[in-house]
């Protein structure tokens, strides 16, 4: 096991994990949501979490940062099928598909 560098993946992992974070404390500003404050802290410190992982050398730290990512954009996707709203559920995907997108290309190289 040694260390990693930053690189592109894990940046995307860090900015959708931070962002996540940053959803859920609004959704509790804006509407005492509850739901969002729990759910956006989890996952964003779990993406953030996976992407420190991957610096510390462990492999599997962003495989699982795509993981995470993928299915938060399912249950964004479910979020915005049923409000069809594009705040947040529609940035949050297209954010989303944007991550993974850099994730997978980074394990692509890996």
């Amino acid at each position: 096991m040694e260390s990693a560098v930053i690189n592109p993946g894990i940046l995307a992992a860090i900015a959708y994990g931070t962002l996540a974070i940053i959803g859920g404390i609004v959704g509790f500003l804006q509407v005492q949501s509850k739901a969002s404050l729990i759910s956006g802290s989890i996952s964003g410190l779990l993406l953030i979490g996976a992407a420190v992982l991957q610096l510390q050398g462990y492999a599997w730290g962003l495989p699982l940062a795509a993981a995470i990512t993928a299915l938060l954009i399912i249950v964004f996707v479910g979020r915005w099928t049923k409000t069809r709203k594009f705040m947040p559920a529609g940035l949050m995907i297209i954010l989303g598909v944007g991550a993974l997108a850099v994730m997978l290309y980074t394990l692509r190289g890996q």
